[in-house]
């Protein structure tokens, strides 16, 4: 008779807890992802390092030709401006103005990041609560496309303009209720109290402004197109009355952005795939109350406004992808097993708020059990995931964590581990470095030594 080897399987013991999936209950995760848009993770991992983010030029492409697609097939005027916000590396950026995409910014280091990156200043739009003279005055100079945030904002704007013996188009800022999401009150003029219509009364008046456009943004991962009908709406209700009281022609409506992302938030339990909805919806959500609005316009003899859309995490989200090796393994005392990986909420803050979707690259073989996925920060708050169903995973073993491009290459923070490298697959089945990972000498760059405090 024949001896069989069989392979060896690592043991463990199971605690039967009632309500909870157990060894009769859980199903092995046999799923794995072993390629990031065509390319072997071993490979990444062996040429990059690890931890590594990986963005995907063709997926991004996608992304913005998608949504042009569903609104400038229902709508007539559409712009698009890219949230520099939700990620503002060179090639991100670059690779949305080559589809099209005006820039949208909220600082002056975004403003002068879209113009170094040669983006006309006509085809940027200034949001944000914050604008120094200093900034001011040069975007006055150069023609950009400013959104006011409130009256201490308009007045500033205005004496910048009369000093530089200049009217100037401006668009104003406005919040509301749509009766679907929570208010984002913080920014902006308010509707119901007569805020918005007092300001733009106040720069109908003004020698040196001129309304030209209403903007709004009703907020983020919005998960019911209900809520732009209602903006879009609302919006064009402000409009006509703007009109009305103050005589000056609105030439643009901008919706901002908050399109949800293939992502599940804390506390949703259904898959992404049956509760976000698709770009089309949006799309159409939208788009039907702005034709509505064009063809009463139209009707009487009046121009219809342009449709701007600043959709940022929707466009890059699904594109982006973090890959991260086990460094441990533990069990913590309540018996529930739990990973230590390189990759922590330092470089992955928006697992704060969302269950990234976590896979294997590879198959492990072994019993799933509740396990907790730690970073590697000497916090108690690192938790990449604070529960999900994994095999017994070994050091060196190397996760796929996704969709990961929104948020967090600009909302990462130096602390404790440098920031990895970030690559960029494209098309033609290459990959080029967008971002070196840091060392000691890029951090401490920026950092002064007093003489006398240079020796010890």
């Amino acid at each position: 008779m024949t001896n069989q080897t069989k392979t060896w399987q690592k043991p463990s013991l199971l605690a039967h807890k009632t309500g909870l999936m157990n060894k009769v209950g859980a199903v092995a995760q046999h799923h794995f992802i072993s390629e990031v848009d065509g390319h072997p993770v071993e490979d990444l991992m062996k040429a990059y390092g690890s931890p590594l983010f990986v963005l995907s030029e063709q997926g991004i492409r996608d992304n913005v030709r998608q949504l042009r697609r569903a609104f400038e097939t229902r709508f007539p005027r559409v712009i698009y401006a890219w949230s520099y916000k939700t990620n503002y590396l060179n090639a991100v950026c670059s690779t949305m103005h080559q589809e099209g995409a005006w820039a949208e910014v909220v600082s002056a280091f975004e403003y002068e990041k879209a113009r170094a990156l040669g983006v006309p200043a006509d085809r940027i739009l200034f949001n944000g609560p914050h604008k120094k003279r200093s900034i001011l005055e040069r975007v006055v100079e150069e023609g950009g496309r400013i959104h006011i945030d409130h009256l201490d904002e308009l007045y500033l704007l205005e004496d910048v303009a009369a000093k530089a013996e200049k009217k100037i188009s401006v668009t104003i800022r406005i919040n509301f209720d749509t009766g679907y999401t929570q208010a984002w009150s913080r920014f902006g003029f308010n509707l119901e109290s007569g805020q918005a219509m007092d300001a733009a009364r106040r720069i109908g008046q003004s020698a040196f402004l001129e309304l030209r456009g209403i903007h709004s943004h009703i907020g983020t991962f919005i998960l019911d197109p209900r809520a732009y009908a209602a903006q879009a709406r609302i919006m064009c209700g402000f409009m006509e009355a703007v009109e009305e009281q103050t005589g000056c022609k609105i030439e643009s409506v901008d919706l901002g952005g908050g399109f949800a992302s293939k992502n599940t938030l804390h506390g949703t339990y259904l898959p992404p795939e049956q509760v976000v909805p698709s770009i089309d919806q949006y799309a159409e959500a939208i788009c039907d109350v702005m034709m509505e609005c064009k063809n009463n316009r139209e009707a009487r003899g009046l121009p219809f406004p342009t449709l701007i859309l600043e959709s940022g995490r929707a466009m890059v989200d699904d594109a982006g992808t973090l890959l991260s090796s086990v460094v441990g393994t533990k069990r913590l005392p309540d018996g529930k097993r739990s990973i230590v990986i390189d990759a922590g909420v330092n470089i992955l803050f928006t697992a704060f708020w969302y269950n990234h979707a976590v896979h294997l690259t590879s198959a492990v073989e072994g019993i799933p059990e509740e396990t907790v996925v730690y970073g590697p920060l000497c916090m108690n708050i690192d938790v990449v995931r604070a529960s999900m169903m994994l095999p017994p995973m070994s050091v060196g073993d190397v996760l796929h964590i996704s969709p990961v491009g929104a948020y967090n290459n600009t909302q990462w923070m130096q602390f404790i581990e440098y920031r990895p490298a970030v690559v960029m697959t494209h098309p033609d089945g290459s990959v080029s470095v967008i971002r070196e990972a840091e060392d000691l000498a890029c951090v401490v760059a920026q950092e002064k030594l007093p003489a006398h405090l240079a020796e010890f």
